[in-house]
């Protein structure tokens, strides 16, 4: 679905983002992409959904290409972006009104829009807050409406750029929560991050370092293969714990379950 293929970035000569950075994003995945601060996470994020364009190599979302001008308009439909602060995508006084800007501004029927508007409200439980002032909304709010305003467009895939660093606990968890519930229903979901609990979560961990990918695969792996400190990361509790209750034990299978049952000790 998204392909990186031999990309070189950097904003001044010299100074280089990402050198030959190469990998695909299948359709369906859930992707965590981590790495230390400055790796180019971020830079990644943008390259995907063709706001920056590759210094050298090809980005392809599908079959389009995102240096062809006239490919871009449907790039951008077909990837959704969510920020790390929510209040850089409103535009409008109303949670209603920025759900749809986007669905008046495409000349949707306003039958269309008005089903759209309900699904998206209701699939991040802000149904109850349509006419509320967005700024006025808590953090986890805020983000909630952003990724409906975003879901509404009908995206086929959507990249989370620390979309939850800046939440407390309870508005991350919802976050997450809806990320799993869009990629349950086939949506291809890129989480870019540097909470490693959050990573755990994902199908498939990237890893950057320096510009270049360091690991590509399964994120139980690269916690009981690599050491997460010679890339400034840390562990995940869950790691830590089990490291703790059954030290030298591959972590493997169903991590999740098999800390309950190391906890309670069954």
């Amino acid at each position: 679905m998204i392909t990186f293929d031999q990309v070189h970035f950097y904003y001044q000569k010299g100074q280089v983002i990402l050198e030959d950075l190469s990998f695909t994003i299948g359709a369906g995945e859930f992707v965590a992409i981590a790495g230390a601060n400055g790796c180019g996470k971020s830079t990644i994020a943008k390259l995907m959904d063709g706001l920056l364009l590759p210094k050298k190599g090809k980005v392809t979302f599908k079959e389009l290409d995102t240096a062809k001008p006239t490919e871009l308009e449907a790039i951008h439909e077909g990837v959704g972006f969510i920020f790390q602060n929510p209040e850089d995508q409103f535009i409008t006084t109303t949670v209603m009104d920025e759900v749809i800007f986007g669905l008046e501004n495409i000349r949707l029927p306003r039958e269309e829009i008005g089903r759209r508007l309900d699904y998206s409200l209701q699939a991040v439980q802000m149904d109850h807050c349509r006419e509320a002032q967005p700024h006025l909304l808590s953090g986890g709010q805020k983000q909630r409406v952003a990724i409906a305003a975003v879901l509404a467009m009908q995206p086929q895939a959507m990249i989370f750029d620390e979309a939850t660093s800046m939440l407390d606990p309870e508005g991350r968890k919802q976050v997450l929560g809806i990320m799993h519930d869009l990629h349950r229903q086939g949506m291809t979901v890129i989480h870019i991050t540097h909470h490693m609990e959050e990573v755990l979560e994902a199908g498939r961990m990237l890893l950057m370092d320096q510009g270049r990918l360091a690991y590509d695969g399964d994120p139980l792996t690269f916690f009981d293969t690599m050491n997460a400190a010679d890339y400034q990361l840390g562990l995940p509790f869950a790691v830590r714990l089990h490291r703790m209750l059954q030290p030298g034990t591959p972590l493997t299978g169903d991590w999740k379950e098999m800390i309950r049952r190391q906890w309670s000790g069954s």
